[in-house]
């Protein structure tokens, strides 16, 4: 799909029965164009028929954390041993539940696997995920146990000083829970995933899916990094940050040879794809058809909240690959969605939309040399 195509696709999704010279009006373009791009969109499958029908057919299933998040930012520079005045907020958050709702603020069709306790942040977790437009009919809840909770302190420019979490309830996704979802996770066109899985789940998905549906995932963290290190060739698409990039490939990086050389060697494991947050300096992309190429953008002037960056970003690569994107505009994406995450105060921006994306390139994008 290309820009202009997807640009269309947003238009008729909020507006089913428009005409084309409307179309035409507010993209500022000649109805035939839009008549051009309407007829490939059908024959791509994104609409089906004469009347606009958008195919709602293509969905993503996310496999993993759902649980409620607890941020302290303080005021001043942190005291350790002490207490630090600041500001707290709850949200529902969680890897594979942030990633859900970023895509589908993008448009995308995703359900939602996962397990919440039977308590007042099941209700939040469940209330935000509907709506979010986030299909959560295939949710686990277990008696008698918490929902998962992270928490995190952020100091006072905005950056993560330490973080806590308990995901306990999802070691109750058992194997076989996974398997009583077979018929929805068969459906879906990509599975996204993280490590807080059980190990045993985590490589049960792998096994019955990976050779017919691509699997994605971030790594999260160091210590999630080290439990999928025996199968990460399994997945598809990752991304991880620098310091999961040395778990993963079992070398330290120094400079930029060795992080080549690290991407490199996680790829001939298996893996297709790699994205490397290299944090302010953007992203590493490289994949087995020998393809890299680093990308960023223009830094904005204040950071709010540091904390869903990574999931804006893989929710963009995601909605990228649903959408056939070039790798080109895929770095576009997902740096642009990290900018829109790191933008608000909270951990998901409720302004994110495909649209937002559009702007922040049009604003940050680097003129091509």
């Amino acid at each position: 799909m290309t820009p202009r195509e997807h640009e269309i696709l947003e238009i008729i999704k909020s507006k089913p029965i428009i005409e084309q010279n409307e179309i035409a009006a507010i993209l500022g373009i000649t109805r035939s164009s839009v008549a051009v791009h309407i007829a490939n969109l059908q024959k791509k499958g994104y609409l089906l028929g004469r009347g606009y029908i958008v195919n709602n057919g293509n969905y993503i299933v996310g496999i993993g954390a759902a649980n409620v998040d607890v941020h302290g930012k303080t005021k001043k520079a942190i005291h350790l041993h002490d207490s630090n005045p600041g500001h707290m907020s709850t949200s529902a958050g969680g890897v594979t539940r942030n990633v859900s709702e970023n895509f589908a603020r993008l448009g995308g069709n995703v359900k939602l696997i996962t397990a919440v306790g039977n308590d007042v942040y099941a209700d939040k977790i469940c209330s935000e995920c509907i709506l979010a437009g986030i299909d959560i009919s295939h949710i686990l809840k277990v008696e008698n146990h918490a929902s998962s909770t992270y928490i995190s302190v952020l100091d006072e420019n905005g950056d993560m000083f330490v973080a806590l979490s308990d995901m306990s309830v999802l070691q109750e996704m058992s194997v076989e829970f996974i398997h009583s979802k077979a018929s929805i996770i068969k459906g879906s066109r990509l599975i996204t995933c993280d490590p807080a899985l059980a190990p045993d789940v985590m490589q049960e998905i792998l096994s019955m899916y990976s050779d017919t549906i691509p699997v994605f995932v971030d790594p999260v963290s160091q210590a999630y990094a080290e439990t999928i290190v025996d199968f990460i060739g399994k997945f598809h698409t990752a991304k991880p940050n620098i310091l999961e990039t040395e778990i993963l490939s079992g070398m330290k990086i120094n400079n930029k040879k060795d992080l080549y050389k690290a991407a490199e060697k996680i790829l001939d494991k298996g893996l297709k794809r790699i994205f490397i947050s290299l944090g302010s300096d953007g992203c590493l992309y490289m994949d087995r058809e020998g393809m890299h190429v680093e990308k960023k953008l223009k830094p904005i002037d204040k950071m709010i909240n540091a904390t869903g960056a990574g999931d804006a970003f893989m929710a963009a690569v995601i909605y990228s690959y649903i959408n056939d994107f070039l790798f080109d505009d895929t770095l576009d994406y997902a740096l642009a969605a990290g900018i829109a995450a790191i933008s608000h105060e909270n951990t998901i921006n409720p302004n994110m939309s495909v649209s937002l994306i559009e702007n922040i390139l049009k604003e940050r994008k680097y003129d091509a040399k």
